[in-house]
């Protein structure tokens, strides 16, 4: 008998990791798999839209979810908070969709604690200096905002060995051929 998929699974790693380009890519190449679009008080980025990249929502419009407890799982990161609707996951998952959630290292842990056997995928660089470089090559944020996310990074780092499989995207494509892999797919 063939392993069961997994109905949901995250996709978390430090900020610059690559996260973003590597969950496009799986999602490019396996449409069969629903992302779910998270919500954000953060600014949107150029190019950026709103529903299709996050919900940007004021802190206001934010905390109110969260009282209602509106949020799969939330985590402030960066000086910004960062949540997943139940909404979107709920109706994925009903369809029988495996849902792919690409969130941050708090947040994960919140999604362990609700789904036992969500499949946690944990995105690292290749090395710390490619990470720094990836942070200065984005062009969002200075020198000082920089060495906060390479501190920050350095602690998510030491979180690793709570997820069930660590990837190193080195390229895109090898890691997304990685995931694919322990999807089965």
């Amino acid at each position: 008998m063939a392993a069961q998929r997994p109905r949901l699974v995250v996709i978390s790693g430090p900020g610059g990791v690559g996260k973003g380009t590597v969950v496009r890519e799986l999602l490019r190449l396996h449409p069969d798999l629903a992302v779910s679009v998270s919500a954000t008080t953060r600014q949107p980025r150029p190019g950026e839209v709103d529903g299709m990249d996050y919900h940007y929502l004021t802190p206001a419009q934010f905390d109110a979810l969260a009282a209602q407890d509106a949020f799969l799982e939330w985590a402030e990161f960066a000086g910004n908070r960062y949540g997943t609707p139940w909404t979107s996951v709920a109706k994925a998952m009903a369809a029988g969709k495996t849902v792919v959630l690409e969130i941050e290292v708090q947040g994960a842990a919140q999604v362990r604690q609700r789904f036992a056997d969500a499949l946690l995928l944990f995105i690292v660089p290749p090395t710390r200096e490619v990470l720094l470089e990836r942070l200065r090559h984005r062009g969002t944020d200075d020198d000082e905002r920089i060495g906060r996310r390479m501190a920050l990074a350095e602690a998510e780092l030491e979180e690793a060995d709570k997820f069930d499989h660590v990837v190193v995207n080195d390229t895109v494509d090898g890691a997304v051929t990685e995931i694919a892999r322990i999807l089965g797919r």
